[in-house]
Parts: structure tokens; C-alpha cells; sequence
């Protein structure tokens, strides 16, 4: 089974970009469609976006369209999510999950890194 470390977050002035990275170890990492999740303080944890195991789709959370973008390289096992346009309610723990596939349909993610915290002052 994969293990997922993220990496990347910090403290940015609204307004400001980010890349945060997300790096496998383990079993064949472009067997893994990953996904970005985030949880604020006081919330449930919500979807960012996603890329599929070749990086030939992605997919965006309505709030982060056009300002995050996805994608990933997986000669290095790692997956980044670019964020540009922060704003304050960006603020939160992002962290990184994997899914597989069982006779081509895709499991739940099921395999979640430690989290990093992003920081979006105003």
C-alpha cells in the first residue's frame, strides 16, 4: 500500500500562491488516482480536486476553479496542487489521498497523508 507525505504549506498574504506537494512511497504510485482534501477549523473535511492515475483527468471544487491547479509527475511519486488568488477562507489542513481501481471502477480514498497547514492572511 502507498504511503503519502504532503509537504509545502505555510503561512501567504491574500492574494499570494502556494504549491503544495504530495509524495508517495510504496507500491506503484500511477496505479493511485490522487486526490486534495481540506479541513478548516470547525468544518467537515471537503474536496479540492483530484487527478486521475495517468494525469489525463482532473477535477475541481467550485471554489478553487481556475485559481488551483492539479497535476502530478509520476516519474517522481508526487502530486502538486499550485494555488494562486489565496484567499482567507483557504485556510485550512490540506491533505493528500489515494484510490484504486477494482475492475475499473474506482474505490473510495482510502489511503490519506498526515496534513499540512495553509495559512491565508488577509
Amino acid at each position: 500500500q502507498v504511503q503519502l507525505v504532503e509537504s509545502g504549506g505555510g503561512v501567504v498574504q491574500a492574494g499570494g500562491s502556494l504549491r503544495l506537494s504530495c509524495t508517495a512511497a510504496g507500491r506503484t504510485f500511477s496505479s493511485y488516482d490522487i486526490g486534495w482534501f481540506r479541513q478548516a477549523p470547525g468544518k467537515e473535511r471537503e474536496f479540492v480536486a483530484d487527478i486521475t492515475r495517468n494525469g489525463g483527468t482532473t477535477s475541481y471544487a467550485d471554489s478553487v476553479k481556475a485559481r488551483f491547479i492539479i497535476s502530478r509527475d509520476n516519474a517522481k511519486n508526487t502530486v502538486f496542487l499550485q494555488m494562486n488568488s489565496l484567499k482567507p477562507e483557504d485556510t485550512a489542513v490540506y491533505y493528500c489521498a489515494a484510490r484504486t481501481y477494482v475492475y475499473l471502477t474506482p474505490t473510495t480514498f482510502y489511503v490519506w497523508g498526515q496534513g499540512t497547514q495553509v495559512t491565508v492572511s488577509s
